[in-house]
Parts: C-alpha cells; structure tokens; sequence
C-alpha cells in the first residue's frame, strides 16, 4: 500500500526527547536500569519546556525507585490493564484485517528510516514509534504520531485515572502533538463507550493479544 502522511495542522513548536521517551517506556529491566543516571542527566540537560516540566516529574519517581517496584509499577500499568496497553493500532482498528494493513504500512515506514525491529516486534508498540520518531527526518514522526492521537489521548485519561506516574512520559509526548481536533475527541469518546472496532465474535475490548509477560521489547536500530 502507498506510503501516505496525513495531513494536519502543525504541531506545536516544542522540543519532545523521543529517544527519551522511546527507553523510559520500556521495561525496566537490569539493562534500562544500569543507565538511569544516563538517561536522568538527558533529562536535566534539555531545554526548558512543558515537556521536560513532565519528564522531570516522572524521573522524580523513577530515580530512586527500587527495580522490583518499577518492574511491578510497569507489569501493573501496561500488562495487566485493558486500556493502557501500548500497541496503538489495536485501539483504532482492533483484530481486524485493516490493522493488518496498517502493521505492514507501519513496518515499510520504519525501514526505509534505518528502523530494524527485533523478530515478533510489532511496529506499533509505543516505544517503537518513538524510536522511528528519533530516527525519521523533522515532521515524519510527528505526522504518524499524530494519526494515532485519539488512541494516545486514551492512554492519558486512562494512566490519569489509575494516577500512574507513566502519565508524566504521555503528557511529555502529547506536549509536542497538535490538541485533538473534533472528530479526535468523538473518536476518543466512541474508544471509552465501546472499545476498539471487531471483526471476530468473541473480542474483548481493550485486550490485546500481544500483551504478554515479559521477555525483553528492547528497541534495536
């Protein structure tokens, strides 16, 4: 299928640390965590923005944490909830042969921008849209973010409701992403109403069946 960007309004002129965000919304484990002083000095050292402001806010939590709670803080979170897993599609197209669709438009994307993703990696785990906004020359991966915003404005409301600092690393992102246009917040409202699109008798909403315990999801380029 053809490589399309859809087009919309600019974004917002903010400084967002994809890569950042990308690493912090992964997994915590002993590989993530051996770098947290790294990755909590990238966090001081960028510019003063709404988006650092959030940063800083999660970092409060996740710096002194210790792994187990971050590791259990995460599994909680994005493992074992319906409406804050990190595969975005799902939430727009759910099981359905138009996601399909979307997965393979997804993963053409990623690389023709040098993404490699790692064997059984979905192109639309969150993490990994980061990476390719990292990677992807200016406005790319804004625009591809900025498909997914209703689904994004999901995660927010739904890590609000559960007061989860991880709402700290969405704020950051959607910091930097147009607010939601008309047509966004019903299709956000119909997402809370009625979960994701079916096409199999037997669905249910919010659970995505590549939500599985964990055995690794590191990013690779």
């Amino acid at each position: 299928m053809p490589l399309t960007i859809s087009r919309r309004r600019p974004a917002p002129s903010v400084h967002v640390p994809y890569k950042l965000l990308s690493l912090l919304l992964q997994y915590p484990d002993a590989r993530l965590l051996g770098a947290r002083a790294e990755l909590l000095a990238a966090m001081r050292d960028l510019p003063a923005a709404a988006a650092k402001d959030a940063l800083a806010r999660f970092c409060a939590y996740w710096a002194d944490a210790a792994p187990a709670t971050l590791a259990q803080d995460y599994v909680e979170t994005f493992d074992l909830q319906k409406r804050t897993g990190l595969y975005l599609s799902y939430y727009l197209y759910g099981d359905t042969r138009r996601r399909g669709m979307e997965l393979l438009r997804l993963k053409q994307l990623y690389r023709a921008a040098g993404l490699v993703l790692e064997r059984g990696e979905l192109p639309d785990y969150l993490p990994v849209m980061l990476e390719f906004a990292a990677l992807a020359p200016p406005g790319c991966g804004e625009a591809v973010l900025g498909e997914y915003r209703a689904a994004l404005a999901l995660l927010q409301v739904s890590l609000r409701e559960m007061e989860s600092p991880y709402l700290h690393l969405l704020d950051a992102l959607c910091a930097g992403l147009p607010a939601l246009t008309w047509p966004e917040q019903e299709r956000l409202r119909r997402l809370i109403a009625e979960g994701p699109p079916r096409e199999e008798v037997g669905l249910e909403p919010f659970a995505p069946p590549e939500v599985m315990p964990r055995g690794g999801g590191e990013v690779r380029r």
